[in-house]
């Protein structure tokens, strides 16, 4: 992925375009030719940290906080269908088109900042790791190290097809977690008085209710699927097929909150209400009594490790393209790493080596996640305020939103960026 016009032309050939005459006479097979960007994405959102937050929302509030997780699914695929026209229309990645229409120093604090988010989803998702091997007795010393060499190892393989896929593949090991949500046989009728009792009122529900909303859009997100489409050869006639994928996925992470709250809500949420969940083991310990000891290390262990290693991938991919797009550094997948390419993988190398580095050495992870926390809210307001002005200054007007369109979208903007700035006094104990 290049910012040269050479590279990437202002109508790259679609996707589908390497199918054979006869293969192209069947839809799902051109879906399967461009889908891929919106549902990896999408599953990296559900990582780590959201699935221990759904869980002690079941935990805390039952089915309470079910409905949330339903109404976050349109606001999850209005922001990054914006990305979508972006990328696929501009053929350039969002630093670059920040660099290009509003400076090099705005685009320097995005890819700063970028970076550093990117470092922090990577802690919290090396600390997922970590927890899940210790429920089966491995060291993190030998669980951390192979987790990043394996996604390390992912930018070596010279396509983004194929790391597309690992991601996928990865990110659906989350659905192993359905079946403990069966066991527990939640309730219709509580799940049916949950979806009309939101107490709003509960300053405990309004902060558990922020940290949901809070996390749905982080900067990584948008940067990772603007650069995904474009790795992928996605043109103008494909971006009908990518919101799909992008609507597929959003409902599906949802999906798997909700699966995580039913889950805890009908067990834990029942034995132990209010019960605090802040780690991996408490979580597998307070599911043990419901599902059997077997159940709760190996269907939360799979499902953990899925989000993290999926997430994980999105998040560091996005801050090495982000930064080479500032810097105009050769950034691709689509090649071995090689000279050209060399300050974008070692950029990508780098994130992963520093994560694994600061969860090795056991420093106090809750509060580098509290500060992960508070600097993602602080970003929202800049990174959907990017976000907005350039889907109406970088995109022809037939690309652009319009009438009722562009201000439901705005408003739903505005909802998150609302949500994770009272994040910040409310994470700091200000409240």
């Amino acid at each position: 992925m290049l910012d040269t016009e050479t590279e990437h032309p202002a109508h790259a050939a679609p996707a589908h375009a390497a199918l054979s005459p006869g293969r192209r006479r069947w839809p799902m097979l051109v879906l399967l030719a461009v889908w891929g960007p919106g549902l990896v994405v999408m599953l990296a959102d559900t990582d780590v940290g959201s699935l221990v937050t759904a869980a002690q929302s079941g935990t805390q509030f039952g089915y309470a906080m079910v409905l949330p997780q339903l109404v976050l699914v349109p606001i999850l695929y209005v922001v990054q269908e914006i990305t979508i026209r972006l990328g696929i229309v501009t053929q350039k990645g969002h630093g670059a088109l920040i660099r290009e229409r509003f400076g090099r120093g705005w685009a320097m604090l995005s890819a700063g900042t970028l970076f550093a988010t990117s470092i922090g989803a990577l802690l919290t998702e090396f600390a997922g790791v970590a927890g899940v091997g210790e429920l089966f007795g491995i060291s993190r010393t030998l669980t951390v190290p192979v987790a990043a060499a394996f996604l390390i190892g992912i930018a070596f393989t010279g396509s983004y097809r194929r790391a597309e896929r690992i991601g996928i593949a990865c990110g659906l090991a989350e659905l192993v977690f359905v079946p403990a949500m069966i066991l527990a046989h939640p309730s219709l009728h509580a799940i049916g008085s949950g979806l009309g009792h939101v107490p709003l009122h509960d300053s405990s529900y309004v902060l558990l209710l922020a940290a949901n909303v809070g996390a749905v859009i982080m900067p990584w997100m948008i940067f990772y699927q603007q650069g995904a489409v474009i790795d992928k050869g996605l043109g103008p006639s494909d971006i009908r097929s990518e919101r799909r994928d992008t609507a597929v996925g959003a409902v599906l992470t949802q999906a798997i909150m909700v699966v995580m709250v039913l889950a805890f809500a009908a067990t834990v949420g029942l034995a132990h209400p209010g019960a605090m969940l802040d780690t991996v083991g408490e979580i597998s310990a307070a599911l043990r009594p419901f599902v059997g000891d077997i159940g709760a290390k190996v269907l939360l262990g799979a499902a953990l490790l899925g989000a993290a290693l999926v997430a994980a991938l999105v998040a560091s991919l996005a801050g090495a393209w982000g930064i080479s797009e500032v810097f105009g550094w050769t950034h691709t997948l689509n090649r071995r790493p090689d000279r050209q390419t060399a300050k974008f993988t070692v950029t990508y190398v780098l994130a992963h080596v520093v994560g694994a580095v600061i969860v090795l050495a056991s420093l106090d992870l809750v509060t580098l996640v509290v500060d992960v926390e508070v600097m993602n809210a602080l970003l929202l307001p800049v990174v959907l305020g990017f976000l907005l002005a350039l889907e109406a200054k970088a995109l022809p007007e037939q690309y652009r939103m319009r009438g009722l369109h562009r201000v439901v979208v705005t408003a739903l903007c505005l909802v998150v960026i609302a949500f994770g700035l009272y994040m910040i006094p409310a994470t700091l104990g200000w409240l």
